[in-house]
């Protein structure tokens, strides 16, 4: 089995794990700094929020795996922060079909999460078999900054 697939693995099953407890992490620990990773509300939009957040977690792991290892493998930056964004969409797609067929379970939004994950998780292991891309470099920068956008979104959306 190769590395590639080896950390896919470690990080749907990282970002599986994690998605759950940062749903309730503002709930215990009411402020400012956990809002920002965790749901606020039930709302879609922040467990896609959560979603994000998770499969980051995963994608550090990932990343911290391979340094401490000595493994280089492409794109581990990259590829993370593309498959939480486009987990995104994934999530809420797959959640507000399932929703309107089932009606509106917790369940759903728990089996909608690990579906965009697992999804996430093989868009990003083609992204790591392409070359070095020059903006692996930036990936933290555009975490950033979707986080502000996040963030903005839970306090000022109407």
């Amino acid at each position: 089995m190769s590395w590639v697939l080896k950390f896919k693995i470690i990080g749907a099953f990282i970002a599986a794990v994690v998605y759950y407890p940062l749903c309730f992490l503002y709930k215990k620990f009411p402020n400012f700094f956990t809002s920002i990773f965790s749901a606020v509300n039930d709302s879609l939009w922040e467990q896609a929020k959560v979603i994000f957040g998770s499969i980051l977690i995963g994608g550090i792991t990932q990343k911290l795996i391979s340094i401490v290892n000595k493994i280089h493998v492409n794109n581990i930056c990259f590829s993370t922060f593309i498959s939480a964004i486009v987990a995104i969409p994934i999530y809420i797609v797959l959640v507000s079909i399932l929703s309107s067929l089932l009606g509106k379970r917790y369940v759903i939004k728990i089996l909608g999460a690990i579906a965009s994950i697992v999804i996430a998780q093989v868009i990003s292991y083609f992204i790591m078999q392409k070359p070095e891309f020059k903006l692996e470099n930036y990936t933290i920068i555009f975490a950033i900054i979707t986080y502000i956008i996040f963030t903005f979104v839970t306090y000022f959306r109407k």
